[in-house]
Formats: C-alpha cells, sequence, structure tokens
C-alpha cells in the first residue's frame, strides 16, 4: 500500500552542502575556454555563487511538496512517485518516465497542464531520488512500473510518455506488459546500437546513424563512463556538489536549445542538482548505466530493439543530441503521430512545456 510521503530534507544536510559551497576548489582552466573543454569556469562562478547565497531549497521543497508524493514498496524496491490525479473521473492514467541527469523534476511544468485530462503519475527511477538506492536495467524498470501502475495503482490500462533512457523503459513495457499500455509517447525512439543490417538501411537513415556515431564519439564519453566504470566517478561526484555540478552542467548546455542560460534558470539547474546531492543518489543512477550495458551484452553482443507494436508518437525537438528521423521511428515503432517541434532539446517538458503538454494531449485524443 502506497503511503503519502512530504519531502524534508534534514538541516544537517543542506549545512554540509553550504560548507562544501563555501569551500571549493576550482580546478586550472585554459584562458577564455567557456565550454570548449567541457564545463564553463566562469559559468560554474556564477552558479556556485548563485546556489550559496541566493538559492532557496526551502522554497523550491515548499513548491515540489504542493504535489502528491506517494513511497510505494513494489517486489521489496522502495519506489517514489507523484500521483496527480484528475478531477475528470474519465481520466487517461499517463506514466511520464524521466532520464539523467534529470530527475521526476523534469515534468514539474505540464503537470497543471495535464492533470485536467490525466490520472499523471512521474516516478523517480530505481537508484534516483527518493527511490532506493538500487541500480536496475530498463527491463527490470518497467517490471517495476507495470506493477505500480497494475497492482499498487490499480490501472486497466495506460500511456508512457519519455526519452532518454526511460525509452528503453517505455519499450520494455510495450513489448513486455503490451496488453495494458494504450500507447507510447517518445521524444526518441532509441538508436542504432551496431546490430542492424545497415543494407537494409535507406540513405536518410545510413546518414541518421553517421550521426549518431559522430555523436557518440565526441559526446558521449560520460555514457562511457557510466556504462563501464561508474563507481570511480561516483567517489568524486558524491563527495564534491560542485563537481556533481559541473558533470550535469555540461548536458544541459550541450542538450539544451541554445545552451543552459537561455533555456533554463538558474533555480531550475540548481533544483535538480539539489535533489540529487541531498538524496546521496548519484552514484546509483550512474550504475543505472552499467545495469543497462551489462543487459545488452549479456549475449554478447547488442540484439536489435523489438518494434514497438503499440500506437506510438514521436515529438522531436529541433535541439535534441540526434533528432529522429521518420524513417528510423516507422522502423523501430508503430507510429501514428510523427510531429516536428519548432523549438526545444533534449528536456522538451521542462524547456518547452506547452509543445510538450500539447503533443501528448494531441496523440492520446487519436486512440
Amino acid at each position: 500500500m502506497a503511503k503519502p510521503f512530504t519531502i524534508d530534507i534534514p538541516k544537517a544536510k543542506l549545512k554540509e552542502l553550504y560548507k562544501r559551497l563555501d569551500e571549493v576548489h576550482f580546478p586550472d582552466v585554459p584562458v577564455s575556454a567557456e565550454w570548449d573543454y567541457g564545463t564553463s569556469e566562469n559559468y560554474m562562478k556564477e552558479l556556485v555563487k548563485y546556489w550559496r547565497h541566493e538559492y532557496d531549497w526551502h522554497a523550491a521543497e515548499e513548491k515540489l511538496n504542493e504535489l502528491d508524493h506517494f513511497i510505494a514498496d513494489i517486489d521489496g524496491v522502495k519506489i517514489h512517485f507523484i500521483h496527480q490525479k484528475s478531477k475528470n473521473s474519465n481520466a487517461t492514467p499517463l506514466l511520464l518516465i524521466h532520464g539523467w541527469p534529470d530527475s521526476f523534476y523534469r515534468f514539474h511544468k505540464v503537470i497543471p497542464m495535464l492533470s485536467e485530462k490525466f490520472d499523471v503519475i512521474i516516478p523517480s527511477l530505481p537508484g534516483f531520488g527518493f527511490s532506493d538506492h538500487i541500480a536496475m536495467n530498463s527491463s527490470q524498470t518497467a517490471d517495476v512500473f507495470a506493477k505500480l501502475m497494475q497492482d499498487e495503482l490499480g490501472y486497466e490500462s495506460f500511456v508512457v510518455s519519455s526519452g532518454d533512457i526511460g525509452t528503453d523503459i517505455a519499450r520494455a513495457l510495450a513489448t513486455n506488459h503490451k496488453e495494458f499500455v494504450k500507447g507510447v509517447h517518445l521524444t526518441d525512439v532509441g538508436y542504432p546500437n551496431g546490430s542492424e543490417d545497415f543494407t537494409t538501411m535507406t540513405p536518410e537513415e545510413q546518414a541518421f546513424a553517421g550521426k549518431c556515431q559522430g555523436w557518440w564519439y565526441t559526446e558521449a564519453a560520460y555514457n562511457l563512463v557510466q556504462s563501464t566504470k561508474p563507481q570511480t566517478i561516483s567517489f568524486a561526484l558524491a563527495d564534491s556538489p560542485v563537481g556533481l555540478a559541473a558533470w550535469m552542467v555540461e548536458k544541459f548546455e550541450s542538450w539544451t536549445d541554445g545552451g543552459i542560460e537561455k533555456a533554463l534558470s538558474k533555480d531550475e539547474i540548481l533544483t535538480n542538482i539539489t535533489l540529487y546531492y541531498v538524496t546521496d543518489t548519484i552514484a546509483s543512477a550512474t550504475r543505472t548505466y552499467a545495469e543497462n550495458a551489462r543487459a545488452v551484452y549479456a549475449t554478447g553482443r547488442p540484439q536489435p530493439a523489438k518494434k514497438i507494436e503499440v500506437p506510438t508518437a514521436v515529438a522531436v525537438f529541433p535541439a535534441e543530441m540526434v533528432p529522429t528521423i521518420k524513417p528510423w521511428a516507422e522502423r523501430s515503432a508503430n507510429v501514428v503521430q510523427f510531429n516536428e517541434m519548432p523549438k526545444g532539446g533534449h528536456f522538451g517538458a521542462l524547456e518547452q512545456p506547452e509543445l510538450f503538454a500539447n503533443d501528448v494531449i494531441q496523440f492520446t485524443e487519436s486512440l
């Protein structure tokens, strides 16, 4: 039985955070490097100063607690989730799944836009936020979320929306529990993993695969670290809030439309980062990548992903890491809606909440 949950971070944890911010030691960086070698020193100095002297965690905590939070035990795993029920008795259950380096906070802006038509359920992935500090692969997480939706909350069917590592969870839900999934809404459908028969791909798909490979070699070092030796980097990230922030901020800079300062406020960035720090979940969150990699290579090499057969919508934001193309989406899923957004990046629901919410509503109304 799920129990109501209130976010209440101990004062001692916040005092520790402030002490570490006061004692920050910044690294040596090349002159005028800005973002060329990774996270900008100038931005980090501004962010740390703001974090220590202007950012108000208590105000953020109070705002988050306006939502309906719960904790449930699913097969011995504690799962935190928001369950914002609609006043509409015919509301469709909508499961929103976050990724990394974000959190359930990714969706806080769209909840009021969606809760008229949907019962909105937003779990923290295992290993993230207020869920148990246990890393699980996407298939295991999908099984947990299926039990959350069916056994704990009593829904006979539901719609799933996700992106990032949440895409693989949604795919597992739609293939392993397809009798309960009415539809899937994605901001990406996953990417080529080397198992495909290149000769069957169209020239457009081959070019897309090339872009994905290029992105992997220029932007995905974090993924390789977290997929292979996550514990090594976790010592630094767990010990230093500034190191944690720098590791995450670089992704928000690279993956948002126009960069971090244009796309998101410092308060939004810091609420997300602070959630990781005060819950001590960066280690278990990064281990999720290793669990997924081990699952992928359990048979010795990647296998082709199962095609999603349930109705699928794809919302493509132009500043996504590698924007999905329609032929690849149709190869990967039963696409009934494919919309290219005019703006926004990887964190669509956080960057462009109205575009994201309207796309979800359009899709579900067609089911």
